[in-house]
């Protein structure tokens, strides 16, 4: 800070001084974790606006050059330099409130805000690292010979996944270039005895829980096999019925 006021003077005689200077910074860290789609508000330090002399927002994303917003109390001139996403405003105006607000959070608004508010004894900083959260796309299919794979596709940060019963499970994660991640666990089950299983995904915008039969997919293939050996069946039988019974109308025909 520039200006800094003196704390104490102490004379020493012949006209000798000592100035004792005091300089105040309070810095407050917090992470922000919010939902992409919802709305997102930034808060400066609790300072009363009516000893504050600047106050200055920095924000830092993700690929973007930084982006500074300042608002000069005195004068009350605001000036942007840098910042080029709209959605990015003052939460009410500078003279009411020094908050920010993100009116419908993005994969692109993930990164560093702070408020840094300068008065006449210091400055009073407080910075949030926010974190977009996605919620993945959830899916459990059946696979081949007692197999089954759960899905947790596009989330941020990661899904976790755990089974019941416990299998032979293999998981892997592929990264996304938005910051996104999908998880695909699949896992197998020797026991005949296990029939239906369960896949537990849990991630910080909410958990699922999903169950799948481990024969569905060879029950479904056989009872679609026996649908259409009936069809037939049933047709053939038709077939045969109509030609018996044109077989006996020409037989009493041509005796009479």
């Amino acid at each position: 800070m520039e200006r800094v006021h003196p704390y104490a003077v102490y004379s020493m005689g012949l006209n000798k001084y000592i100035y004792i200077y005091i300089y105040i910074y309070i810095y407050i860290y917090t992470p922000v974790s919010v939902q992409m789609g919802t709305k997102a508000l930034l808060c400066c330090p609790a300072i009363p606006l009516t000893k504050a002399v600047l106050i200055t927002w920095e924000i830092i994303l993700r690929d973007q050059p930084s982006c500074r917003i300042s608002y000069r109390v005195e004068t009350k001139e605001t000036s942007e330099t840098n910042c080029t996403n709209r959605r990015i405003t003052w939460a009410s105006t500078p003279d009411q409130s020094p908050d920010l607000q993100i009116s419908a959070v993005a994969l692109d608004h993930d990164g560093h805000y702070s408020c840094v508010i300068a008065t006449p004894i210091g400055n009073f900083q407080g910075r949030h690292n926010l974190q977009v959260l996605v919620p993945p796309v959830v899916a459990l299919s059946p696979g081949k010979n007692r197999t089954a794979v759960c899905e947790a596709t596009a989330g941020k940060p990661a899904a976790q996944i755990s089974w019941t019963p416990d299998g032979d499970c293999k998981t892997k994660n592929e990264s996304h270039s938005n910051g996104t991640m999908t998880v695909r666990s699949t896992c197998q089950w020797d026991q005949s005895n296990v029939s239906a299983v369960f896949c537990f995904v849990s991630h910080l915008t909410g958990n699922h829980n999903l169950s799948i039969e481990l024969n569905q997919g060879v029950t479904s293939s056989l009872h679609s096999l026996m649908t259409i050996l009936y069809v037939k069946l049933s047709l053939w039988g038709i077939i045969m019925l109509i030609v018996g019974f044109v077989f006996f109308e020409k037989r009493n025909y041509f005796r009479e």
